[in-house]
């Protein structure tokens, strides 16, 4: 594929961008005073912040060591625990990728509510049909070309991005000290022992922010459809600073305009809640509006994404070959159409319960975190091997964080994604047979163990004691 036909750092930064801001942040405030005032918050965003530098320099360097491995932040998996330990992660992005569509779905219908009463609630029958055509829509638009999309993506993402400014700038103009100041450590003040207390916020605000980061991780994925390596690692860092830099503003000039409490109350999205009290009704409209245009985005991207993780996960054997199938503008047909499918039908489920779109949402999150803590164990391995000990201190923080993560979420989400596992594995050994390839005695240990693990999940499930709802 000539240079042309290739994206450049600029669509690759956008992508990450369009990609990692969603929905969350237009109700990270009211979810953040909730969890924490503004030092707790402070400290939480300095070991998320961290955490994220960390996955991003691990993924970078794995890249650059390994700049032959197209399949990217599943082939590392395969680099140090095999074609099986490939297929987990990348079977898990899959998962996380589309799953979080569900999502995207049901807010942005609910934000259409605003404007038009039919989609009010973002799950009845209009506003179902209206996320599969999109889903169908977006389908199509991917199939005429990965780069194109990219490009309108970038398009997009400069537009999310204006809302969000307008609203930092009115913040930071009736920004007072005192008032962000005031009560700045919370409750720990009036505790006799504050540093628990501290340490709790801290916990609490960092199961708010990890989520807001799912998607940093695009420039990676996408980097076999880069115009150089270089521009996918300059867009990585470029990408994590933009969102940062976001993050930080939109997030804690809130605590210096109103009271903790009266953010902790603000109705959703709080981040229209709050600039109509200093704007007027117009500002609750305008969020709106850009809430609609931040989730169509991010529902771009991860239609574009799970496809790419089946193309090159085909690519390195571990999927049949007809999930890697392009069409002549060199996009996965067929693994864009099996996502689109598959996420309809969890649409249409919608309409009867609303169990399907929760399932969703905690396997999505676990799955994303399985994702991060196999890039983490491949860097440390990695820097073991090659003596190269600040990348293995890389490599460990990030493990302990994704696994501080994982506890924070929960050993429920955990248990429940071994069930998705299941009839993937029965796909795995199709593509491994197919291609006369036989499964190791470690693969089919590692498989049986996990299946017992899935047959537990569903013992627990229906006795109650992992709720799904």
């Amino acid at each position: 594929m000539a240079d042309s036909n290739k994206i450049g750092k600029y669509e690759l930064t956008a992508l990450i961008v369009g990609a990692t801001i969603g929905s969350g942040i237009f109700g990270v405030n009211s979810d953040l005073a909730n969890a924490a005032a503004p030092g707790p918050a402070i400290l939480g965003w300095l070991i998320v912040g961290l955490g994220v530098w960390c996955l991003i320099a691990a993924l970078n360097h794995l890249l650059l060591r390994y700049p032959k491995q197209d399949a990217g932040i599943f082939a590392y998996a395969g680099l140090s625990f095999g074609p099986l330990g490939e297929f987990i992660s990348g079977w898990a992005y899959w998962l996380a990728s589309w799953l979080g569509n569900l999502a995207f779905a049901t807010i942005a219908m609910s934000a259409l509510g605003t404007f038009w009463p039919v989609f009010q609630g973002g799950q009845n029958l209009p506003s179902i049909l209206l996320a599969i055509l999109l889903t169908i829509g977006f389908t199509m638009i991917i199939s005429y070309g990965v780069e194109a999309t990219a490009l309108l993506n970038l398009i997009g993402t400069l537009a999310k991005l204006i809302p969000l400014l307008i609203f930092a700038i009115v913040a930071a103009l009736a920004f007072h000290w005192s008032t962000f100041v005031n009560n700045f450590w919370g409750a720990a003040a009036q505790s006799s022992r504050p540093i628990l207390v501290v340490a709790d916020q801290v916990k609490n605000s960092i199961m708010v922010m990890m989520w807001l980061f799912m998607g940093v991780e695009s420039a990676s994925v996408m980097a076999h459809r880069a115009k150089r390596q270089r521009d996918a690692v300059v867009a990585s860092f470029g990408g994590w600073l933009i969102l940062l830099v976001v993050y930080l503003l939109i997030s804690l000039l809130p605590y210096g305009v109103m009271t903790r409490a009266q953010l902790a109350g603000a109705a959703q999205p709080a981040m229209g809640t709050i600039l109509s009290q200093l704007v007027g009704p117009w500002g609750a409209a305008l969020i709106s509006l850009g809430l609609i245009v931040s989730v169509l985005v991010a529902w771009l991207s991860w239609t574009m994404l799970p496809a790419e993780a089946f193309l090159m996960m085909t690519k390195d054997r571990v999927l049949p070959r007809s999930f890697g199938r392009l069409n002549s503008h060199h996009a996965p047909t067929t693994a864009l159409w099996v996502t689109a499918i598959v996420q309809c039908l969890f649409l249409c489920s919608l309409l009867f319960t609303t169990y399907a779109y929760r399932f969703a949402y905690t396997l999505g999150t676990a799955a994303g975190l399985i994702v991060y803590f196999f890039v983490g164990l491949a860097q440390i391995k990695d820097g073991w091997q090659q003596r190269a000990y600040g990348q293995l201190v890389i490599g460990i923080l990030l493990t302990i964080f994704e696994l501080l993560s994982m506890t924070l979420a929960g050993w429920r989400q955990v248990m429940i994604l071994s069930l998705s596992l299941l009839q993937g594995f029965l796909i795995y050994w199709q593509a491994r047979r197919t291609r006369k390839l036989r499964l190791a005695k470690n693969e089919w240990l590692a498989m049986g163990l996990i299946s017992i693990l899935a047959v537990v999940s569903l013992v627990l499930i229906l006795n109650g004691t992992i709720p799904i709802e």
